[in-house]
């Protein structure tokens, strides 16, 4: 098999800071917390530096605190629900640390072609690939003391497609050999102390292998709104329609769990389906109207949970 090609082993590259990914970041409401950790712990994994200068000016005695912290894989995941945000955050958080650390940032979207054909050894070549040219990148944006001139973010979105647990007994030997292939990636950029870090994205936490979980620096599980998550989405995109308090109330009940479904709507379903179906039923010879908005509401079905094999 001949060496896979850039455009083989990555859907795109994107680089930060960017105006317009840190616009679709803004327009992520209600997930500040997780936007905030996420930017933290990638600041550190890709610029360990600052990590270093706030322990002089802070904690000058705690090496070995410091140690611990940043010698952990540079491993995220993120898991949770359909239409939870994850893969949008993870495709723009890139803007938020690279404005942060001050340093321009590269992210790798890793293509689901990487599975393979299922040729024997065609999926871990792919997969080896990846990691040769994430590791190539970020050695040449390693500088001296820490401090780095850029950094790197590796994304594999269907995290489960490349990771699954290898303690399945159906598993092919050849899923075994990718996994076994993932693992070795993160440890040689663990060991390496490059400025790069992987983001993993996955609806089935509880299929990836233990190992994989075990070298997480971080597992962040994101659930569908609640009621202010779901009011916050809401105000910033009806408040300059007139829509009133006891308008957006009503609104964010009926995206609520109700009698017929246990489960509310998704950020996607807020976003991508209701309010433009709210917009389109009032273009182009009326405007937007509230008591339509809640009857259009409560029409539409959100997006029933991800159910893993065996959950039903």
């Amino acid at each position: 098999m001949s060496q896979p090609t850039l455009d083989e082993l990555f859907e795109r590259r994107i680089t930060y800071p960017d105006f317009d990914l840190k616009e679709r970041l803004d327009r992520l409401v209600g997930l500040d917390h997780y936007k905030l950790r996420l930017t933290k712990m990638l600041g550190l994994l890709v610029n360990p530096k600052h990590l270093q200068d706030w322990m002089v000016r802070h904690h000058p005695q705690a090496d070995r605190l410091i140690s611990l912290v940043s010698c952990r894989p540079p491993l995220v995941i993120l898991a949770g629900d359909v239409g939870s945000g994850k893969t949008e955050l993870a495709e723009t958080i890139g803007d938020a640390v690279a404005r942060q650390e001050h340093i321009d940032l590269t992210l790798f979207p890793l293509s689901l072609s990487t599975r393979g054909q299922g040729r024997v050894g065609e999926m871990t070549q792919l997969i080896s690939a990846a990691f040769d040219h994430t590791v190539a990148e970020a050695t040449k944006l390693k500088g001296h003391g820490g401090k780095t001139r850029g950094g790197i973010i590796l994304l594999i979105d269907e995290a489960d497609a490349l990771a699954q647990s290898r303690e399945a007994a159906q598993m092919h030997h050849e899923d075994r050999a990718g996994v076994n292939a993932l693992i070795r990636g993160v440890n040689r950029l663990a060991n390496a102390h490059l400025p790069a870090a992987v983001i993993m994205c996955t609806n089935r936490l509880g299929a990836l292998d233990p190992a994989v979980k075990r070298r997480a620096a971080d597992i962040m599980e994101f659930t569908r709104p609640d009621d202010e998550q779901r009011r916050a989405v809401l105000r910033g995109a009806l408040h300059d329609a007139a829509f009133s308090a006891h308008d957006l109330d009503a609104l964010v009940a009926a995206t609520g769990s109700t009698a017929k479904h246990s489960y509310g709507f998704t950020f996607s379903d807020l976003t991508q389906r209701l309010l433009p179906a709210i917009v389109l039923d009032a273009y182009p010879d009326s405007a937007i109207s509230a008591k339509r908005a809640v009857e259009i509401t409560k029409r539409m079905n959100a997006t029933p949970p991800f159910k893993e094999a065996g959950n039903e």
